[in-house]
């Protein structure tokens, strides 16, 4: 079973930053397939293309103006740039019909977004995770999956868009102000989040945790305070 997630976004509701930013879609996001077999079927989730769409989209709806690159090297040096953002797909994954008793299918995604100063130092890393469902109608189970899918990156596209121009860094674009790195003290188990809260769901279709999957590795990066500990050998997800 294989799909390919699209998503139509409709033009979100907010003031834009007066920043001139750089964004590096890398390979590993545009190219990014999950796959897996699950009771016998083979599925295969084509994100890359859907979500460069959707990272154009959303950081073209928050800045006046975005300078896209495919690698970060290519952005260092670049003229008149306040930041630089690199996202990433640090996991996807989901739950079937079969396991929810036939009522639906549920979707977590998690995403890393690194920020970089001008000159491509690391300023901060923020993690946020997108969650989704869609009910289990007809015979086809790649239709709600995929419904399940978009809901989860337009959920995530709305917690950065509402959430990012809270952070510290959000602030100094908003003031047209370059993003700079500060000194790292914190431990390397410490890190900024955006807040993961679930999609608010009917009761009937409230979602279980969702089953694990193997995450993509993501690179090793310096990270700023949190306040929530991240699993032992992963990047991991905190709330400021």
């Amino acid at each position: 079973m294989q799909i390919k997630p699209e998503p139509k976004l409709p033009d979100p509701v907010i003031q834009k930053m007066p920043a001139r930013i750089g964004l590096v879609v890398p390979p590993e996001m545009r190219n990014y397939v999950h796959k897996e077999t699950r009771w016998g079927v083979n599925w295969q989730v084509d994100l890359g293309p859907g979500h460069t769409a959707l990272v154009k989209r959303f950081f073209g709806s928050l800045f006046d103006e975005v300078v896209e690159f495919t690698e970060l090297e290519e952005a260092r040096g670049a003229s008149g740039l306040k930041a630089v953002f690199e996202p990433r797909i640090e996991q996807y994954s989901f739950v079937t019909a079969r396991e929810t008793g036939g009522r639906y299918y549920a979707v977590t995604i998690r995403y890393r977004i690194n920020l970089y100063t001008p000159d491509t130092a690391l300023a901060d890393s923020y993690t946020l995770t997108g969650y989704g469902n869609a009910l289990a109608k007809g015979l086809s189970s790649g239709k709600p999956l995929q419904q399940a899918t978009l809901a989860a990156m337009r959920d995530a596209a709305a917690k950065f868009l509402v959430q990012f121009p809270e952070q510290p860094a959000g602030k100094l674009l908003a003031a047209n102000e370059p993003v700079v790195a500060e000194p790292k003290t914190a431990s390397v188990d410490e890190i900024t989040g955006i807040e993961a809260v679930p999609i608010n769901e009917p009761q009937a279709q409230r979602m279980p945790p969702a089953p694990p999957s193997t995450p993509v590795p993501s690179p090793s990066v310096p990270t700023t305070p949190g306040t929530e500990k991240p699993p032992p050998g992963t990047s991991g997800e905190a709330n400021p």
